[in-house]
């Protein structure tokens, strides 16, 4: 395993709703001044923070004296409708204190699908950051549907991470790391293997949706990236700095494999696919070769795409183990797939092996 480069300059920080709002204590002031002073400190140091914040759901429950998360979809956006405004108020006042700028970011896939609007975001981020002031970002639970809902701040933070290509991604939460089947905490993992994944547990909290699964699923995107990922306790005194300092010490280190260019960290993890493509092991291997894909080696598909739209490629297993912009419409592909035609489904250069 090579050495990692420590001089984080540009730091993705996210923070899980359970670190400063529980069924139990409510709103946990004290940790949420400890966490917003040591992102303070690291502006004073000249670094880059960005924030992705949870935790509207679970104030606006708290507006409106909800015990559990609403199932309904009107009242889980009216709930953070109500919570966005005290959550942005929350980290305006504290670190107004600090004399520190923030902005207010909110996102949904479609910011992320459409080229144009994810380079805006982009620029939007990297000058508020260029201007000294921290973004905070968070989904945008007031609009999102199913079909445009990242699902979880996790995914998000992973997702912001590579559009502004982040030197670290820093996943608070209430739990020390990935913990083996001994109850340790894991320090290092430069591969997520299903054994990994295993480890892993859907929450159970009533006020937040994510999980340790979520926080592995969001590290694989950041490794894939070329970005190293730590998922640590944001209670543990000073460990942001900690962190940054001494990342393989504290929290679980997921290692970053060799970054993709920002375009193809736009196919592989920017937007959301809008099909998938079987393909056969010939074609597997093709593709692994830096080949183009054929309709020949196309043994079906699912889903309703156009021409340039992202769509997921898998092998005989259903692994996805692709992604790609496609040259053919699934209407298109459906008549010709399985035999020689002189078009490729999709061109080498826009397919990224995962």
């Amino acid at each position: 395993m090579e050495q990692l480069e420590k001089d984080y300059k540009r730091i993705v920080v996210k923070i899980g709703s359970s670190l400063f709002c529980s069924d139990e204590r409510g709103f946990d002031q004290s940790i949420f001044n400890h966490i917003v002073g040591q992102i303070s400190n690291l502006i004073r140091l000249n670094k880059e923070v960005l924030i992705v914040s949870s935790g509207a759901i679970a104030l606006g429950m708290r507006v409106l004296g909800l015990k559990s998360r609403p199932k309904e979809l009107s009242y889980l956006q009216a709930a953070a409708s109500l919570g966005q405004n005290v959550l942005m108020d929350s980290y305006s006042r504290a670190f107004g204190y600090n004399k520190i700028n923030c902005g207010q970011i909110l996102l949904t896939w479609e910011d992320f699908n459409d080229r144009k609007r994810y380079l805006n975001a982009k620029n939007t981020i990297l000058t508020l950051l260029k201007l000294g002031s921290i973004p905070i970002i968070n989904e945008n639970d007031t609009v999102s549907t199913d079909e445009i809902k990242f699902g979880d701040n996790d995914r998000l933070s992973a997702l912001v991470s590579s559009l502004i290509g982040a030197d670290l991604l820093l996943i608070l939460s209430d739990v020390d790391g990935l913990l083996d089947k001994d109850k340790k905490v894991i320090r290092v993992i430069d591969e997520i293997t299903p054994q990994i994944k295993a480890l892993a547990c859907p929450t159970n909290k009533k006020t937040c949706v994510g999980g340790m699964l979520t926080k592995i699923e969001a590290a694989k995107i950041s490794m894939d990236s070329g970005i190293p990922c730590v998922i640590a306790n944001g209670r543990t005194k000073g460990i942001i700095l900690s962190v940054i300092k001494e990342p393989e010490k504290y929290g679980t280190l997921f290692f970053p494999k060799k970054g993709l260019a920002a375009r193809e960290r736009w196919i592989a993890f920017g937007t959301k696919p809008k099909g998938k493509i079987l393909v056969d092991d010939g074609a597997r291997r093709a593709l692994s070769n830096k080949k183009s894909l054929l309709s020949v080696g196309v043994t079906g598909l699912e889903g309703d795409f156009d021409i340039g739209d992202i769509v997921s490629v898998v092998d005989e297993e259903d692994y996805e183990f692709a992604r790609g912009k496609v040259g053919l419409s699934s209407k298109q592909l459906d008549k010709v797939k399985g035999s020689h035609y002189d078009k490729e489904v999709i061109h080498r250069d826009n397919i990224v092996i995962l």
